[in-house]
């Protein structure tokens, strides 16, 4: 063999041993002095292998998900106005919205029902618990997920008619979304808790702080979201479970306009005490912005990319853009992390709400590598952290140009999820959330980490090269 020829060279240097798959084929070459090149593959989740090549296959899907992660990427959300859920949503009374797929009340789980109790009682269609109780066990309130209505709410995501929600128009496509206001941590409505306080609080967000932010907004004409995020994440949030930057950064900005408003004095301090004294205000202003971000890129075809991830509480479920609005379901898991006080793991309900929104469209989970600080609140170290976002890159179509991460050198955030990527890597998209009180009117017990069920995402791809 002459060597000009291409595999002259091939044993003219020191052989090296790739191993791939099975982890012990590694450790016994260590074990012999031997340095092998380890590839890190798996066998593709369930038995889709047929349907994976299917839709590798389709002539559209290269295009698409171009499309989708090119609409998603340049996605502008801006906060234009307040309104309430039955201007935004068109929900009227015994209407009420839900985070995560379709669900009637007989398999709703405990924070979901002890949120439609407080609601009701919000509403002033219940007295009682009780009576809110039975109003539902007679069939008397109409339930539809947050997603169907343009719009995304934190755990249990209940929306009922007169609630205040916050407007976010995506400048680049024109799409609006929708999302109440945040109460903050404890014993609140989103965690199922429904007593007294709960109550009253909602009934001051309705008339003082609704309108306190709708003179806001108004004065600002709009605010620039996708600016806060950005540096948010420079600041150490990754935007769902740490959002302290953000709120710091939204107070800033909304004080001013507050202060030229004429509030009334008492009310102007109460609002300013409420949004200043909760780090997580951001939250249902940066869930809805994910939401105006990733609705653009639905209804593709032929298109493998995740539009949405949600959970109501007894199922996760996710819709894919090529498949149209159709849910791919399977039970929620419980959430592993850190509980308040008492609480433990037998006090969790399993994973629950929209937030995953986040996730979905590039931060939250995502992000973590940006918020190392985060592990102290949902558990882990910093290196959890940051192996969470590298690990992200193996689903994603790409890289997010606004959405950088300082400790990789500025790389962006993974963003777009594939579900062929999920199933050939066997990798599940990351996900930190808040743990709701497994019974009606707990409130929350924690925060932590969970894995999606693998089974929606072969699902998926089944559909996908069904409708190819």
């Amino acid at each position: 063999m002459s060597n000009d020829q291409p595999l002259a060279g091939l044993l003219a240097g020191q052989p090296r041993i790739v191993t791939a798959g099975v982890e012990l084929f590694d450790t016994t070459l260590r074990a012999q002095g031997v340095d092998p090149v380890v590839v890190d593959w798996r066998p593709p989740a369930g038995d889709v292998a047929a349907e994976l090549a299917t839709v590798a296959a389709d002539p559209r899907i290269a295009d698409a998900n171009a499309t989708a992660l090119e609409r998603i990427t340049s996605a502008e959300p801006r906060w234009v106005g307040i309104t309430t859920a039955r201007e935004a949503v068109g929900i009227d009374t015994g209407q009420f919205l839900h985070a995560g797929p379709p669900i009637t009340w007989d398999r709703a789980s405990g924070p979901l029902r002890g949120a439609l109790i407080g609601a009701m009682l919000y509403e002033g269609m219940a007295q009682t618990p009780d009576e809110a109780v039975a109003i539902a066990e007679r069939g008397g309130i109409e339930l539809a997920p947050c997603h169907s209505r343009q719009a995304v709410g934190p755990m249990a995501g209940v929306v009922s008619p007169s609630m205040p929600m916050f407007v976010i128009e995506n400048a680049a496509f024109g799409n609006q979304a929708y999302c109440s206001l945040n109460e903050g941590l404890g014993k609140v409505l989103r965690y199922g808790a429904y007593g007294p306080e709960v109550i009253t609080r909602l009934r001051w967000m309705h008339d003082v702080l609704g309108p306190a932010m709708a003179a806001a907004v108004e004065r600002l004409e709009s605010l620039d979201i996708r600016a806060l995020m950005v540096q948010a994440l420079q600041m150490g949030d990754e935007l769902h479970n740490r959002n302290r930057a953000a709120s710091s950064l939204f107070v800033r900005e909304v004080v001013p306009p507050l202060l030229e408003a004429g509030i009334d004095p008492g009310d102007l301090a109460d609002v300013v005490r409420f949004i200043n004294g909760n780090e997580h205000f951001f939250l249902n202003l940066g869930m809805p912005a994910g939401k105006a971000a990733v609705d653009p890129a639905r209804d593709l075809p032929g298109c493998s990319v995740v539009v949405a991830m949600a959970r109501n509480g007894t199922d996760f479920g996710i819709q894919v853009s090529g498949t149209g609005d159709r849910w791919f379901t399977a039970p929620a898991q419980v959430p592993d992390g850190l509980f308040l006080g008492d609480y433990g793991p037998d006090d969790a309900n399993p994973d629950i709400g929209d937030s995953t929104i986040t996730e979905t469209s590039g931060v939250g989970g995502f992000a973590m590598a940006a918020a190392p600080a985060i592990v102290r609140f949902v558990g882990g170290a910093v290196g959890d952290a940051l192996t969470a976002t590298q690990t992200m890159y193996d689903i994603a179509l790409g890289e997010h140009p606004h959405f950088q991460i300082p400790i990789l050198e500025f790389r962006g955030t993974p963003v777009g999820i594939d579900v062929t990527r999920v199933v050939r890597t066997g990798i599940v998209p990351a996900v930190n959330t808040g743990i709701a009180g497994r019974e009606a009117g707990t409130g929350q017990v924690g925060a932590g980490l969970v894995e999606p069920p693998m089974a929606v995402f072969v699902e998926a791809v089944r559909a996908l090269a069904a409708a190819g």
